[in-house]
C-alpha cells in the first residue's frame, strides 16, 4: 500500500502550518487522548516530560518527508523500540489517531478542512501500519 498523491500533496502543503503549531497540536492531542481514552495514560508513565516536543518533532519530520519515507527509517526504528518498551499495542493507534486529528482540527481551525483532515488521517494510519508491522516483529523477537 502507498499513500495517494493527493494525500502527499495536502500533507506537504500543510506541513509549514503544522510545523509552526506542532507543540500546540501535540499538547492538545495528549489532552484529548487522556480525557477520551484514560487507559492510555499508563503507556506514558516513563515518558520524558518533553514527550509532546518529541512527538511534535516526529510529526514535523514525517510531514516534511512524506514523499521520501526512506529518510525516516532510523526514526521509525527508534519509535518502534520505544513503543515496545512502553507496551504499545495495535489497538492504541486508533485512539491516538482520533486524538491527533481532533487536535489538528482544534489548533488549525478553519485551515483544517475536510480534505486536510482526511489527508492527515490517511497519512497517520499509513505510518501506524508501518509501526504496527515493525512492532509485531520486535514483539516476536522478544
Amino acid at each position: 500500500m502507498s499513500l495517494s498523491q493527493a494525500t502527499i500533496d495536502i500533507v506537504k502543503a500543510t506541513a509549514p502550518a503544522v510545523a509552526q503549531n506542532a507543540e500546540k497540536i501535540t499538547t492538545r492531542m495528549y489532552e484529548i487522548l487522556f480525557a477520551d481514552f484514560p487507559e492510555t495514560q499508563s503507556l506514558f508513565e516513563n515518558a520524558a516530560g518533553d514527550q509532546h516536543k518529541k512527538l511534535a518533532g516526529a510529526i514535523t519530520a514525517y510531514a516534511a518527508n512524506i514523499d521520501n519515507l526512506g529518510a525516516l527509517s532510523k526514526a521509525v526504528e527508534k519509535m518502534a523500540a520505544t513503543h515496545i518498551s512502553a507496551k504499545v499495542k495495535p489497538e492504541h493507534y486508533p485512539m491516538v489517531g482520533v486524538s491527533l486529528l481532533g487536535a489538528i482540527k482544534d489548533i488549525l481551525g478553519e485551515a483544517a478542512t475536510e480534505d486536510v483532515i482526511n489527508a492527515w488521517k490517511e497519512a497517520y494510519f499509513f505510518l501506524a501500519d508501518i509501526l504496527i508491522a515493525r512492532e509485531k516483529e520486535l514483539y516476536a523477537q522478544a
